[in-house]
């Protein structure tokens, strides 16, 4: 008998394929607008200079996500998560489409990157929390984690063929990568049309503000859910090295635009090809653990990166970075999605989106001030090695997290019954007891 496969759900591959063409079209647009606000920036000023317009684009994008990441949580469990999706991809299109044409109209400066910078982030904000909201309703509970597996292929195959698509194409024509973009994103528009209604959770009465702060708390009180976010927040805050690669392509590497393609794609043929393993070799053991050890990983890659001055040495280490990062979003997402009640899943969602986004953008804002204050390769090295160090305390302050052994899907009523305001957060006990920690069976701690 065949194994079952959230691909045999007609409302899942749709969704895959959405996914897949809208990371497409979005890490084409975020790659080509960073080496646009470099090229523009280069022309007037050093290399030190130019490398804080960089870390610019990412606070562009943060910001707006900041102010309404937890707003747009309390949206994904109150409106239909397809309708928040559809309207985010049509904004993210016509963003694409506008850049296009204004280089027809030769009227490009780096006012109107900055300002489609800004309405990604939005679009992120209110995205993120719906679209990852969705797929548990699509799958039965025992399929979620391979269907997990298979988002994160879609993500990383598109974050793959976005940024060799993109470099490759502004080579040609400074316009095609966001003609492009805006093609892929009507495709996956079209695509989020094809899934069928969803039934609506109860998410209760509570207040606007109320829900927000439930939201948070129970992330707060849930050490697990609380660690493998806090984890992922500082370890990719202070070792992300995304925002340097303009820097690297053109300055340090010379490889030109199709270099940075490649080097933008290389984490991601490591993580893709890391997604493909776990989609078919589930990690059944030492989950906790394995987590940590891939997030040490990725700070030693990002300091071989950073020191390298050869092109086939620095794919290596971005691809080592690339698989490391895989398992512990894998792990990660596992544990919040398995771990969270339906009726929470928009703002707990919505939360572990606000701690990525400050990981990713905010991070590249942080690579931006130190390249320009120390130089980008004292910035990607000293992040590298600080995510080492911040992964050590991780450790130490999450035990649970540490020892966290297997998965096991919780009983949705007992999570329920967890996420009641009435009933204590702290560890608790189903959540617990399903992740069976080696403590728990005797092992030494």
């Amino acid at each position: 008998m065949a194994e079952a496969s959230p691909f045999q759900f007609r409302d899942y591959r749709a969704f895959w394929f959405a996914r897949l063409a809208s990371t497409i079209a979005n890490t084409m647009l975020v790659v080509v607008i960073g080496l646009h606000v470099y090229d523009i920036a280069r022309e007037t000023m050093t290399i030190r200079e130019a490398s804080f317009w960089l870390g610019m684009v990412g606070l562009a994008q943060f910001l707006p996500l900041f102010l309404l990441v937890l707003v747009a949580g309390y949206v994904a469990d109150r409106v239909d998560r397809r309708l928040i999706v559809r309207l985010c991809l049509a904004a993210e299109m016509l963003c694409a489409a506008g850049l296009a044409a204004l280089l027809w109209f030769d009227a490009m400066s780096l006012a109107p990157l900055f300002a489609v910078a800004i309405v990604l982030g939005v679009c992120r904000a209110f995205a993120g929390p719906a679209l990852g909201s969705i797929a548990p309703n699509l799958v039965p509970p025992a399929l979620l984690p391979s269907a997990i597996a298979l988002n994160s292929i879609a993500w990383q195959a598109g974050a793959v063929a976005g940024p060799l698509l993109g470099g490759g194409a502004y080579a040609v024509s400074r316009s095609l990568p966001y003609e492009t973009s805006a093609a892929l994103y009507a495709l996956a528009l079209g695509a989020l049309f094809l899934i069928r209604p969803i039934p609506k959770v109860n998410a209760g009465e509570s207040r606007p503000l109320r829900a927000v702060i439930e939201g948070l708390a129970y992330v707060r009180d849930n050490k697990i859910v609380l660690g493998a976010i806090s984890l992922d927040l500082f370890a990719v805050l202070l070792g992300g090295a995304t925002a340097m690669l303009p820097v690297y392509a053109r300055d340090i590497l010379h490889v030109g635009p199709e270099g940075l393609g490649a080097l933008r794609a290389a984490p991601a043929v490591g993580a893709a090809l890391t997604a493909l393993i776990l989609a078919r070799r589930p990690i059944r053991r030492h989950v906790g653990a394995k987590m940590f050890g891939c997030v040490a990983l990725f700070g030693i890659a990002t300091m071989v990166f950073g020191e390298s001055r050869w092109i086939w040495l620095s794919l290596v280490s971005l691809f080592v970075l690339g698989a490391s990062d895989m398992i512990s979003v894998y792990v990660r997402s596992s544990l919040i999605q398995l771990h969270t009640p339906d009726a929470m899943r928009g703002r707990v969602s919505a939360v572990s989106g606000l701690f990525i986004s400050a990981s990713n953008e905010l991070g590249e804002f942080r690579a931006g001030l130190a390249g320009a204050a120390f130089g980008p390769v004292a910035a990607v090295v000293g992040g590298g090695a600080l995510a080492v160090l911040v992964t050590g305390f991780c450790a130490w302050a999450f035990p649970s997290l540490r020892k966290a052994d297997r998965f096991v899907v919780p009983d949705e009523a007992l999570l329920a019954e967890a996420s009641g305001k009435d009933q204590p957060l702290n560890e608790p006990p189903a959540l617990c007891a399903g992740l069976e920690p080696q403590a728990a069976k005797g092992a030494a701690p």
